[in-house]
């Protein structure tokens, strides 16, 4: 396996299992010590997590298969959008730690990462 479709697969498999550690938070834990707004934040970051989880690992089987290095750059921004939306709904929610507006530049990495797949799938086709 190519080095960069292990790295994919790899993070994506450790994203969808904390998406899944913290899903059961969402629902078993939080409710008792949070707001309801909190927890929805919460539950949206880990809707977020849990695509973005699947599609680092759909990036690493299409580097597998010889993907245009533009494949690698959405994996990238999908890994930046998990660390800065995801990563700041915790700390925001769960610690009342906030860095600014990281959660929508980690809503902007996600979008730049389907589109670079995008681009990726055209010139691929080409």
């Amino acid at each position: 396996m190519p080095g960069m479709a292990r790295v994919w697969i790899g993070l994506g498999s450790l994203a969808g299992c904390t998406a899944v550690i913290m899903a059961a938070l969402a629902a078993h834990a939080l409710p008792q010590k949070l707001p309801p707004r909190a927890v929805e934040a919460v539950r949206a970051a880990v809707q977020m997590q849990g695509w973005h989880a699947i599609a680092l690992v759909l990036v690493g089987i299409w580097a597998m298969r010889g993907a245009p290095s533009l494949v690698n750059v959405a994996g990238a921004a999908f890994l930046v959008g998990l660390i800065l939306f995801c990563g700041s709904v915790y700390l925001g929610e769960l610690a009342g730690v906030r860095f600014g507006p990281t959660a929508p530049v980690g809503g902007i990495a996600f979008m730049a990462g389907w589109l670079l797949l995008a681009v990726a799938a055209w010139v691929a086709a080409g």
